[in-house]
Parts: structure tokens; C-alpha cells; sequence
């Protein structure tokens, strides 16, 4: 595998891809979940397909835009549904929730009009769906970089309010934090997330590594720093043991990085149970 690795440059982009994601996705889907908001990336993952797809239909279309990475309009799309959903939070202000089922089905409905328009699912679209090993090319990896950049300078700039605002949203208004331009940021940022791990994870399934590292890291961690710790820990040996699945049991890398989340899920539930099984013994 390491030798394959060295040789192929597919395989290059794909496992530095994987890396960088089973970093940033973790790491922001921490304060996803402590904030209730993990259905808000299952949102923005069907309004990045509807942008994928209409890349797709476009490239079909009109021969100029046949060269365009359909990253692209998806990053697009996800970042303009980001930025719906925080339009439409104010404006059911006492049914925020509102604004995610109602973000999610226009996903959806403009997404399956796309793929009728460009007559069903080709392997491409099924690669941005469920992820793909080999169809992730250096312009990908290079998106990826940049995101992850985007990540970390944001994480750095706005670490403490956003800590404050997860806990406590009150209390962040209150204190005079820039709380309305702090969550807009984020939005935009977990939007770039999703959109950037399409090409490894896949649309349908980058929710899931984004909330189930941070589920196991839950059962073990008894700080914020350790949950974090921990996500990540267990966000890149998913990554890292669904790629070399994939690879050589030529499966989608999506399905394969989402199974070893759930059974490194389940082992540390499991674990936590034997331990208070083993304090309460005599």
C-alpha cells in the first residue's frame, strides 16, 4: 500500500485529501454538536449535491464550461445555503429549526431536477456522492489546502467566542460579542468543510464524520480539550482505515470511513459500560 502510494498520484492526492479532512471535519463538527446543529451539515450537504449537480448538467450543455470542477459551484451552492439558513433563523426567530428542513428540501428538490436534467447518475455523480479514491485530482487536494487554512485561521481568530457562544448564547450576546457575525463566519466556514470533502467522504455521508468522532469522543472525554483531542484521534484512524479498505476492497471510501466511525462508536461505548461494570464490582 505504501509502495502504491509513492507511485500513484492518485493515491497521493487522495490520502493527503483524507488526512487534511479527517482534521478540519472533526474538529469543527466539535462545536457543531455541542451547538444542536448537526442536522445543519445533512442541510448543506444536499444543497452542495444540487450544485454539483447543475455543474454537471452545465457541462453537458454548454462545451465551454465542460473543463469547469464542479467543486466549484458546489462550494458555491453550500456557501449561498449557509448563508440562507442564518436568513431564514431570523426570520422564524422562535422556529430556527424551521430554516434546516426548509434548506435541505430545496437541496433536494433542485438536486433531483439537475440529475433528471442530465439524464441520471453518471460515475461522477456517484464518486461526489459517496466519495472516491480515485477520482480525486490535485486541483481537489489543492481546494482542500486552502480550506484547511480557512479552518485554522478562523479556529485562531475566533476560538474563545466561539467556545462562549456554544455554551452559552446569551451570555455571549450580552458580553458584547460579535455573536450574529461569529456564527455567520462559521456557517460559511462549515459550508467550505462540506463542500472541500465531498471528493473522500461524499456528499451524503460528510454529516456522518462530523458527528461520529465527535459522539465517541463524548463517551471518554472529561473536558472540551479532550473532546477535541479525541474527535480528531478518531476522526483520522476513520479516515485513514477507510481509505485502505476502499482501496483494497474497491469500495466507495465514503461507506467505509462512515462504518469505521460507527464501530469506533460502538467500542467506546462499550468500553465505557465495562468500566463502570468493573468500578461497581466488588
Amino acid at each position: 500500500m505504501i509502495d502504491s502510494i509513492f507511485q500513484y498520484q492518485f493515491l497521493q492526492n487522495a490520502f493527503a485529501s483524507g488526512l487534511i479532512i479527517g482534521v478540519i471535519v472533526p474538529l469543527l463538527g466539535v462545536f457543531i454538536v455541542v451547538r444542536r446543529l448537526s442536522l445543519i451539515a445533512d442541510a448543506l450537504s444536499h444543497v452542495t449535491l444540487a450544485g454539483i449537480a447543475g455543474s454537471l448538467y452545465l457541462s453537458q450543455s454548454i462545451g465551454a464550461l465542460a473543463v469547469l470542477n464542479p467543486l466549484y459551484l458546489g462550494i458555491v451552492a453550500s456557501v449561498t445555503g449557509s448563508l440562507f439558513i442564518e436568513r431564514l433563523r431570523r426570520l422564524y426567530k422562535h422556529y430556527e429549526e424551521l430554516a434546516i428542513p426548509i434548506i435541505m428540501s430545496a437541496g433536494l428538490g433542485f438536486g433531483a431536477i439537475f440529475i433528471s436534467l442530465a439524464e441520471g447518475f453518471s460515475s461522477d455523480l456517484f464518486s461526489y456522492l459517496f466519495g472516491s479514491v480515485s477520482a480525486v485530482s490535485r486541483q481537489d487536494l489543492w481546494i482542500v489546502l486552502c480550506i484547511a487554512f480557512i479552518v485554522v485561521l478562523f479556529l485562531t481568530l475566533f476560538f474563545k467566542e466561539l467556545f462562549v457562544l456554544s455554551f452559552d448564547e446569551e451570555y455571549a450576546k450580552a458580553s458584547g460579542l460579535p455573536a450574529k457575525w461569529v456564527h455567520l463566519l462559521f456557517m460559511i466556514v462549515i459550508a467550505l468543510v462540506i463542500a472541500g470533502s465531498m471528493r473522500i467522504v461524499g456528499i451524503l455521508l460528510v454529516s456522518s464524520l462530523m458527528t461520529l468522532p465527535v459522539a465517541a469522543a463524548m463517551r471518554i472525554s472529561k473536558s472540551f480539550k479532550q473532546a477535541i483531542i479525541f474527535s480528531v484521534l478518531f476522526g483520522e484512524l476513520a479516515v485513514i482505515i477507510g481509505l485502505v479498505s476502499a482501496f483494497y476492497l474497491d469500495l466507495a471510501p465514503g461507506g467505509t470511513i462512515v462504518v469505521t466511525s460507527i464501530v469506533i462508536l460502538l467500542l467506546t461505548i462499550l468500553s465505557k459500560k465495562m468500566g463502570r461494570k468493573g468500578v461497581e464490582s466488588p
